[in-house]
């Protein structure tokens, strides 16, 4: 007789030591034992390890020993750094010469499944759709997303908020793109455990203050005057030099209750048989509540002996640092005027907005985005212009200021230069008389 088993595993990581182990009983002379490696939905075998009782005297890997009146057998096959690419079937075959001839052999099998786990390689938090603008009057979703990485099988994903669980709705189909919050059926419930200051509260009735009294509210881009609006003395104005204003006034569609959440998981296989989770967190922005508030997304696996973790705070941009260079610009430089950070940690990433304060920008249009603002071949008449960039995320946004100013180019004569900052007058004219009589000289 001949009866064989492996001995099951429980799931393994990646990296660890394995030994696959196959025990046998027979009361026969044994043959030969071959382990396979199966493939391809049991298409192909690989043989990873033979053993042939007619060629080999080594029994060393082996075990034998009398229980009762059978005889047993252990054979082991070690994998010292378990891989994913070997997670799958694993078949031991053994044979053993019949009793009534030694030209016959009695072939028997037994097969495990190697499930190898591998922890998630990375966790990052990304906004979506950024970068976006602050929207003051109207209320705008917004939504984190949990990208995790390298795990099998794929692991939960859920976030945190100042520390506490956030209680989702869960929700299988993509969110309509909509200006207006979300509803939920779940009962209200309210915001007084959170971070609801006396500065936030201040800030959001001074707006309603400015109503009663028949101030104009703030806007985003106010007009490109010089000359205040006595309607804007409310206000902090955003002309002074270096005065940076933050933009943090609210009106009467933030509420104070707490938000409906939103959660929808994304699952990608990858082609080494890892999963990529993309977890969704989509809710109203209230940028007074929201502010500086802490976002975890945590991730359990059962590769892991503790959850992974990565964090975002969200914050408004505020004091952009502004660098000129070149430091002294003369007439006919290229200027480049550019956002060199903040005075904090800003999240998500703000999107930036050049206008000049009371005219167009050099080349004619009235703004630019982007975080670096080119001058080329700056005219004289540039001197002391005001530019003026602001810096937004959903959170809000701030202006800061710049003047430029523009020295006198030794190598161009004053007066000599356009509106471009090119030559042009007397040095313009030899200059072209010059190309014409060579043009003449060659053509004869």
């Amino acid at each position: 007789y001949l009866t064989v088993n492996i001995e099951p595993l429980p799931p393994v990581v990646a990296g660890d030591a394995v030994t696959l182990k196959c025990n046998f009983k027979t009361d026969g002379r044994m043959r030969e034992i071959v382990w396979y490696r199966v493939t391809d939905g049991g298409t192909i075998k690989q043989k990873i390890f033979t053993f042939d009782a007619m060629f080999s005297t080594n029994y060393s890997h082996m075990e034998n020993y009398r229980k009762r009146e059978d005889l047993v057998y252990q054979s082991t096959v070690r994998l010292p750094e378990v891989r994913i690419s070997d997670n799958g079937p694993y078949e031991c075959h053994v044979g053993i010469y019949d009793r009534a001839t030694r030209e016959k052999v009695v072939l028997a099998s037994g097969n495990i499944f190697l499930n190898v786990m591998a922890p998630p390689t990375s966790i990052e938090v990304v906004a979506a759709d950024m970068p976006a603008p602050f929207s003051r009057y109207q209320a705008q979703n917004f939504t984190l997303v949990c990208i995790v990485s390298g795990g099998k099988p794929a692991p939960t994903v859920y976030f945190k908020r100042d520390g506490e669980p956030i209680d989702a709705v869960p929700v299988t189909e993509p969110l309509v793109a909509s200006s207006g919050p979300f509803q939920d059926s779940r009962p209200f419930r309210s915001l007084l455990h959170r971070d609801l200051d006396d500065t936030k509260m201040q800030r959001s009735l001074s707006l309603l203050d400015a109503e009663t009294r028949g101030g104009r509210p703030y806007t985003e881009r106010p007009a490109h005057s010089l000359t205040p609006d006595p309607g804007l003395l409310l206000q902090p104005t955003t002309e002074n030099i270096p005065e940076t204003v933050v933009s943090r006034e609210f009106p009467r569609w933030v509420h104070s209750a707490e938000p409906i959440y939103f959660l929808r998981h994304r699952h990608t296989p990858g082609s080494d048989g890892t999963v990529e989770v993309r977890a969704l967190l989509t809710w109203t922005l209230n940028p007074q509540m929201d502010n500086d508030a802490l976002f975890s997304c945590e991730v359990k696996h059962p590769a892991l002996s503790m959850p992974m973790q990565a964090e975002v705070t969200l914050v408004a941009p505020k004091g952009p640092k502004i660098i000129m260079t070149p430091s002294r610009a003369r007439v006919g430089d290229t200027v480049r005027i550019l956002v060199h950070g903040f005075q904090n940690e800003v999240f998500p990433e703000p999107m930036f907005t050049w206008t000049r304060v009371g005219s167009r920008l050099l080349d004619g249009s009235a703004e630019f985005d982007g975080k670096e603002l080119v001058l080329e071949r700056v005219p004289a008449e540039l001197n002391g212009s005001m530019y003026r960039c602001t810096a937004q995320n959903p959170l809000g946004s701030t202006d800061t200021h710049t003047r430029l100013i523009v020295f006198e180019n030794p190598n161009i004569p004053r007066g000599t230069e356009d509106s471009n900052g090119s030559a042009s007058g007397p040095a313009g004219v030899r200059l072209t008389l010059v190309l014409v009589l060579t043009v003449v000289l060659e053509l004869t």
